[in-house]
């Protein structure tokens, strides 16, 4: 008789534990290609774009004014004293070194403004998932690029509806 209730139980926990792995329901989304698809993070691409062509400029600029001094001073290099040269090597040297911090700071910039407005779109992404997902009494969603099979639902269209995306 204990047996019987130990078997007893085994068999009910083991089907209790199937009939719950079969009602959990899976889909699969392509997270990437949503969040570039968004409106927000194309206005942001320009954003950045716009930015990043200002820097350009600037370093170009920079560059510039820089190949000219050197023209300049390499002209004049004969005229003048060697502690002159030397002073004028060191001239340049310096310029160069502010480029190239202007290239860092440039770089570090567009990189920290991406990441703080692609936070908030990564977010209100990840929301609008969760909420089709419940809609739909889906259980868990899948990044497709880590799935090999994808037989699954795709929530993709869904989610584009949801966030206003064509």
């Amino acid at each position: 008789m204990k047996h019987f209730k130990t078997l007893l139980v085994a068999a009910v926990i083991t089907l209790g534990m199937s009939t719950m792995a079969q009602a959990q329901k899976v889909a699969h989304i392509n997270f990437e290609e949503i969040v570039s698809q968004m409106p927000e993070t194309l206005k942001l691409q320009e954003d950045l774009e716009k930015l990043g062509k200002t820097y350009g400029e600037e370093i170009t600029n920079a560059q510039k004014q820089l190949k000219a001094k050197i023209e300049k001073y390499t002209a004049e290099e004969i005229s003048q004293t060697a502690a002159q040269n030397e002073a004028r090597i060191k001239e340049v040297q310096v310029d160069q070194s502010k480029i190239q911090q202007l290239q860092q700071v440039a770089q570090q910039e567009l990189q920290q403004k991406e990441k703080a407005a692609l936070d908030p779109i990564i977010k209100k992404a990840q929301d609008a998932i969760k909420a089709v997902a419940k809609t739909k009494g889906i259980t868990y969603v899948l990044d497709s690029k880590a799935l090999i099979v994808s037989e699954g639902e795709d929530l993709a269209p869904a989610v584009k509806t949801s966030l206003g995306i064509q």
